[in-house]
C-alpha cells in the first residue's frame, strides 16, 4: 500500500484496534484525527512533555528512545500503522521517552483526552489497548534481558534481526528495507558506535552480511539467529 492509499482509508482499516469503536466513535475519531508530517530526524515528542496526543504512523519509520548519560538508547522502532504515545496518555502523565523520524514520515495525531474518553466508554476498545500494552511489555522484558545479558555480538545480531522482523526485505529478498546509520544501530544495541562498526565489519568478514553504506544485505540469517540466541 502506498502513502496516498493509506491516507484515503479510515483508521480501522489500517489498524484493527480502531475497529472496536462504535460507528459514532469512529466518526468522531475520523473528524478529530490530524495528519502531520515530519522530516528526517525531526522530533515528534520529547521526554518530559505533557502527553497531549497519541500517534499512529502512516508512512515512514520512527524511533522511540531515551537519552542517558552520554548514550542514547533506542527502545523501539516503529513500522506503518503502529500506535505510540498511548501509555503516557492512559496514565495522564508526561511522556517517558522521546520520538523522532528515521526518515520523512507521516502520522495521524489524536488528542489524548478523546483517546482516554474512548477507553472509558468502550470496554472492547479498552481491552484491545490492554492487549497492545501487554505485548509491548513483553517486548520490553525481552529487550532488557538481551541488552544486559548478551555480549556485543549477540546484541548487534538481535538488533539486525529485529529490523528484519519490523521492516522486512527489499525486492531482492535479502536487503533490509531500512536505511540505518551505524550510530542508530549502536543505540539499538546498547553499545558505542565504534563497537557497532567493528562488530558489523566482523559479521561482513564472516560472510553473514554485506554492507553498502546504510544498507545491510543478509547473507546468512541462520548464523545471525544462532549468534543472537547464544548471546
Amino acid at each position: 500500500m502506498n502513502e496516498n492509499e493509506a491516507f484515503c482509508r479510515p483508521l480501522w482499516e489500517l489498524n484493527c484496534i480502531w475497529d472496536n469503536l462504535t460507528p459514532a466513535q469512529k466518526e468522531e475519531v475520523s473528524e478529530a484525527a490530524e495528519i502531520v508530517h515530519y522530516e528526517k530526524n525531526d522530533a515528534i515528542r520529547c521526554e518530559g512533555d505533557a502527553s497531549k496526543h497519541i500517534w499512529m504512523l502512516l508512512s515512514g519509520k520512527v524511533r522511540i528512545y531515551k537519552d542517558g548519560v552520554g548514550q542514547r538508547q533506542i527502545i523501539r522502532v516503529l513500522k506503518p500503522f503502529d500506535l505510540f504515545g498511548y501509555r503516557a496518555a492512559i496514565a495522564d502523565e508526561p511522556y517517558g521517552s522521546s520520538a523522532s523520524a528515521f526518515e520523512p514520515s507521516t502520522l495521524y495525531r489524536i488528542d489524548s483526552q478523546l483517546f482516554r474518553r474512548l477507553i472509558q466508554e468502550n470496554g472492547a476498545f479498552c481491552y484491545a489497548m490492554m492487549q497492545t500494552m501487554a505485548r509491548d511489555l513483553k517486548h520490553s522484558e525481552i529487550q532488557t534481558v538481551n541488552l544486559t545479558q548478551k555480549h556485543i555480538r549477540g546484541r548487534l545480531a538481535e538488533s539486525i534481526l529485529h529490523l528484519i522482523s519490523q521492516y522486512g526485505y527489499e525486492e531482492d529478498g535479502s536487503t533490509i528495507a531500512m536505511l540505518i546509520s551505524r550510530e542508530d544501530l549502536a543505540h539499538m544495541s546498547n553499545m558505542i558506535t565504534s563497537n557497532a562498526i567493528r562488530t558489523l565489519s566482523q559479521f561482513a568478514q564472516e560472510g553473514l552480511l554485506a554492507i553498502d553504506g546504510k544498507r545491510i544485505r543478509i547473507l546468512n540469517a541462520p548464523a545471525l539467529q544462532k549468534i543472537s540466541r547464544l548471546g
